[in-house]
């Protein structure tokens, strides 16, 4: 068992690299001086040192306050909790981007900090990711966004991590909104043009749970009809925005109700120890339709790399099959935040000969108010991580 009385410091980290971009995606200081500035949070035991970094990396949101890092620094690993240039906010977001983020702060950590062995843990969101820095960090292939616009991952010298954790996480931010869009919305302009009989939140639907075969095949496809609507929309106003030749280059949108997934309301479908209703961020019903929705606020660029399923890269399964580092896979057997499906898919996906996947029995998206759970998964990545002396 590891000891977990370890006291360890928050460091305040800014790490700034240079470039260039035809225009402001993100208000603030990032961005609008020639350079990217992005914040994070270095979890380092007070006593001891260390020759190998664990790095958290969420697409758009930032992860220090999570139970599970501040557990591993407890027991006596060094954590960096990195934030993107998109912190708390997706609007504009875009992967390969993100992907260039990472590969600053893996450098900076080897460089500067003098740290040998870098491993990455990708945390819900933050796992597809991971999937897709090491996929192209070994094997870098991208040279523009799905927008087209230049981005150049294949001459960045990205640094590859010497191995991957895949913990509470889903296959990728566009798949998963493909499982929770809301397939009743017919006019994009209007929400409450609806159809009743796709509508779970409406009692009129004489669809209930649990849901028959027949129409839980009926909703994904409606929910991957809607999503190819909005894709075509974006795509066509791209190509009318570029065609004009004038300063405007981008515009911002809104998508309606994008919290419906069948799952949420029939624990029978991908069933695990999750607790019914669906409730992780709140009422799904009224996160359906309020502002923390999945692709709620988004910009033309960034719904082709982040939330179109045949446009975005970060597409772990994808990404895991191109990977060949070490990868660890833990799921949480009562996570009501990500597909039930997703780990074991990915464990199988991946490319890599040396892979090993635990289920925690009981363990929930975050962790919360489960100190059991958090020894368990502490101590698996412990003993992982020595077994390949990556400690």
């Amino acid at each position: 068992m590891a000891s977990q009385d370890h006291v360890f410091s928050c460091e305040w980290v800014h790490i700034t690299y240079e470039e260039r971009s035809r225009f402001a995606e993100t208000y603030g200081y990032s961005g609008t001086q020639g350079k990217v500035n992005l914040e994070g949070m270095l979890l380092r035991p007070t006593k001891g040192s260390s020759k190998t970094l664990i790095i958290l990396m969420h697409p758009s949101s930032t992860l220090h306050l999570l139970p599970v890092p501040q557990a591993f620094a407890r027991s006596g690993l060094h954590v960096l909790c990195a934030g993107s240039r998109y912190p708390k906010n997706d609007t504009a977001l875009i992967m390969e981007k993100v992907v260039l983020d990472l590969g600053a702060y893996i450098r900076h950590a080897k460089e500067s900090w003098g740290y040998e062995k870098i491993v990455l843990l990708g945390w819900s969101g933050g796992g597809s990711l991971s999937l897709f820095y090491q996929s192209q960090a070994e094997t870098p292939t991208i040279i523009d966004t799905p927008a087209g616009d230049p981005v150049d991952i294949a001459g960045a010298g990205l640094i590859p991590a010497d191995a991957v954790v895949f913990q509470s996480a889903h296959a990728g931010r566009a798949l998963n909104l493909a499982e929770v869009i809301d397939p009743s919305v017919r006019d994009e302009a209007n929400p409450d043009d609806r159809d009743v009989e796709l509508d779970i939140y409406d009692p009129r639907n004489p669809n209930q749970p649990p849901y028959a075969s027949e129409y839980v095949a009926r909703y994904r496809a409606a929910q991957r009809a809607r999503l190819r609507r909005i894709t075509d929309w974006v795509k066509d106003t791209l190509e009318e925005l570029k065609s004009r030749g004038t300063g405007e280059l981008e515009r911002g949108f809104v998508v309606h109700r994008t919290w419906a997934d069948l799952r949420f309301l029939d624990p029978t479908l991908d069933p695990n120890d999750r607790a019914p209703g669906g409730r992780l961020l709140g009422d799904p019903e009224t996160v359906n339709s309020g502002p923390i929705g999945l692709a709620r606020f988004s910009t033309l660029r960034a719904w082709l790399s982040q939330w179109s399923p045949e446009d975005s890269r970060a597409n772990g399964f994808v990404c895991a099959a191109a990977m060949t580092s070490p990868l660890l896979v833990i799921e949480g057997s009562a996570d009501d935040g990500v597909p039930q499906p997703d780990s074991r898919r990915i464990f199988e996906a991946a490319g890599s000969q040396d892979k090993e996947m635990h289920v925690i029995k009981g363990a929930t998206h975050y962790y919360a108010n489960q100190p059991e759970q958090i020894a368990e998964a502490t101590n698996i990545v412990r003993r992982w991580l020595e077994a390949r002396q990556l400690l």
